[in-house]
């Protein structure tokens, strides 16, 4: 049974920082990419930022680029989002995404708030 255990998420003021990780498990097919997207009430969810599990190719929303870093363990199956500089619009559910050749996962979401 696949897995993706996410953490990370707080209440932090504007400007703070805080960092996400998400660990994978259970996947049976090799893992192409993962990543992160986001919801705020009311919107779509939308990618925050995604990065190749082979090469390590990165892309960002416009909206976090500077701001926001993705990384990844292989070893451990986990991806990590550094959030600094973070903004009031930066409020919301985050979710951890697992893509395979032939599946695409889903993590529970961890929420992420922003005072200003």
């Amino acid at each position: 049974q696949v897995r993706l255990v996410e953490s990370g998420g707080d209440l932090v003021q504007a400007g703070g920082s805080l960092r996400l990780s998400c660990a994978a498990s259970g996947v049976r097919f090799g893992i192409n990419a993962m990543g992160w997207y986001r919801q705020a009430p009311g919107n779509e969810r939308e990618l925050v930022a995604a990065i190749t599990v082979s090469g390590g190719s990165t892309n960002y929303a416009d909206s976090v680029k500077g701001r926001f870093t993705i990384s990844r363990d292989n070893a451990k199956n986990t991806v990590y989002l550094q959030m600094d500089g973070l903004k009031p619009e930066d409020t919301a559910v985050y979710y951890c995404n697992v893509k395979t050749l032939l599946q695409n996962y889903w993590g529970q979401g961890t929420q992420v708030t922003v005072s200003s």
